[in-house]
């Protein structure tokens, strides 16, 4: 049995579940979540606690069980903590701002970047060379952070690039000459 799956889910104080056939509805102080799951699975209430329950041994029905426990779980730790991701840029001359609801990101590519902010999340660039993304979805959140990233992963060499907080860039000897 999944031991993930088995564990139940607390619902703090402040956070309404509501379950429909098999749709969740999170609602907490920080905004509402809402997820459609397999039916199969029986999700249930009980003393404050959330349970998931599967059907049966099959394949299948174990790898959903602690897929949704895990999800059920991030979106009641959304809505009632909220989630963040911190990117640090490190290069001459590579910085962000921030325009309104727009991301300016100079890279050393031919042109600046502009990137929309999602819906439900929150950009903000405190110093030209960090980025913190909030949100109360996990999913977006984490998007979001890797898609910026992308655009100018760390090299191993200089160590130049967009990066996690505390993420460490194995590095690499460069050439030598005779």
């Amino acid at each position: 049995m999944s031991r993930i799956g088995k564990k139940p889910i607390t619902i703090p104080n402040g956070v309404d579940v509501k379950i429909e056939d098999n749709i969740i509805t999170v609602k907490g102080p920080k905004g509402e979540l809402k997820q459609s799951f397999d039916s199969e699975l029986k999700i249930n209430i009980e003393n404050n606690e959330l349970v998931v329950e599967r059907p049966s041994d099959e394949k299948r029905h174990k790898a959903m069980h602690g897929l949704v426990r895990t999800l059920i779980a991030n979106m009641v730790i959304g809505v009632t903590e909220g989630y963040k991701k911190e990117l640090e840029i490190i290069g001459t001359g590579y910085r962000a701002a921030k325009n309104g609801k727009k991301l300016a990101l100079t890279l050393g590519l031919s042109h600046p970047l502009e990137l929309e902010d999602p819906e439900g999340i929150q950009v903000e660039v405190p110093a030209p060379t960090s980025i913190i993304i909030t949100g109360i979805d996990k999913q977006k959140v984490g998007q979001y952070a890797a898609k910026i990233r992308k655009y100018r992963e760390p090299e191993p060499y200089k160590g130049k690039g967009i990066r996690y907080v505390g993420e460490q860039v194995r590095r690499k000897v460069g050439k030598t000459g005779k």
